[in-house]
């Protein structure tokens, strides 16, 4: 890194992706004691901002929220990505690479009711707003009379929405309200035991060139490593579900001297048919625990778990 050539950092432009992206610079500053200005934030329009009037589960799932800020990483108009770990699809493109994840915030959901405090107070048939199937279907088992619609746009679109009198409440990540300064709004929050977070939830992610060794040794010292193995778990139930946006998948890790334990959840999109596991390993055999956990629950489910899904989910 030339120290008259910024690190460009990519990142989407919503206020959420921006908190992501300065605190990622602020930890690589106190890090290397570089300055502020050694630094530029590059912001990437992406299709998951730009369309907003359907389910990501119609329009491509998680790859919305990454693809043009990757084309830029892999053609070297920016350093190194920023990015919410649940927005990143399992697949990643080639010569592109997970180089560090940053302390996990907290991974619960909170409620944000308009009238009703909690989901227990919410009256019959209350209209709540979510773009999450996870969310959705968990909603569904626990209040099979609310109608859920789509609630689409960063945090502060939806929080005007609510507040326009759109929803009778909604559902967004605690770790993102706290990142805007926003935690004031929740009104209860959800167990992650009773309302499992999605696959990544509160963690954020740094993605770099595989060939880039300069920057993994800078975002290296900034990587948080129980974290990393928590990830690596939750990532590796994903992938063996071959989870994206279209199906309701919930899946927690945690770290303890050396051990990793992980909880699991699929859910059909009514929320009626629910399985879940819990596995414990070794924290090196993160990935392999997380991949085990999901064949136990694709065999109690039935390999037709899955299927047919794109035609029944309406949001």
């Amino acid at each position: 890194m030339s120290e008259t050539k910024p690190i460009r950092i990519g990142t989407r432009g919503s206020a959420l992706a921006l908190a992501q992206a300065n605190e990622v610079r602020a930890r690589l500053m106190a890090a290397h004691g570089y300055a502020e200005e050694h630094f530029e934030i590059v912001v990437l329009s992406t299709a998951g901002d730009r369309i907003l009037d359907r389910p990501l589960s119609e329009v491509g799932g998680k790859g919305l929220f990454t693809q043009e800020i990757e084309e830029a990483l892999l053609e070297a108009r920016i350093d190194l990505a920023v990015h919410s770990s649940k927005d990143m699809a399992t697949a990643i493109p080639k010569g592109l690479h997970i180089s560090a994840f940053l302390p996990r915030e907290d991974v619960r959901d909170a409620f944000v009711g308009r009238t009703a405090k909690t989901i227990a107070d919410l009256p019959q048939g209350a209209v709540v707003g979510s773009a999450s199937l996870r969310r959705q279907a968990l909603l569904k088992r626990l209040r099979p009379d609310l109608q859920l619609v789509i609630l689409r746009g960063n945090v502060q679109t939806r929080l005007r929405k609510l507040e326009a009198g759109e929803v009778d409440a909604t559902l967004l990540a605690i770790a993102g309200l706290n990142r805007l300064g926003l935690s004031h709004v929740a009104t209860e929050l959800l167990s992650a035991e009773d309302f499992p977070p999605a696959p990544g939830q509160g963690a954020i992610c740094i993605e770099s060139r595989e060939e880039d060794a300069a920057t993994d040794a800078l975002v290296a010292a900034i990587a948080h490593a129980e974290t990393t193995v928590a990830l690596t778990a939750e990532r590796g139930f994903l992938a063996e579900l071959d989870g994206s946006c279209r199906t309701p998948i919930a899946a927690h890790a945690t770290v303890a001297g050396g051990v990793v334990t992980l909880a699991g959840m699929i859910l059909s999109p009514d929320g009626a048919d629910m399985h879940r596991t819990s596995r414990t390993g070794i924290s090196d055999e993160a990935e392999l625990l997380g991949r085990a956990a999901a064949r136990v629950l694709l065999e109690e489910a039935g390999e037709d778990f899955f299927e047919g899904w794109a035609k029944t989910v309406r949001a």
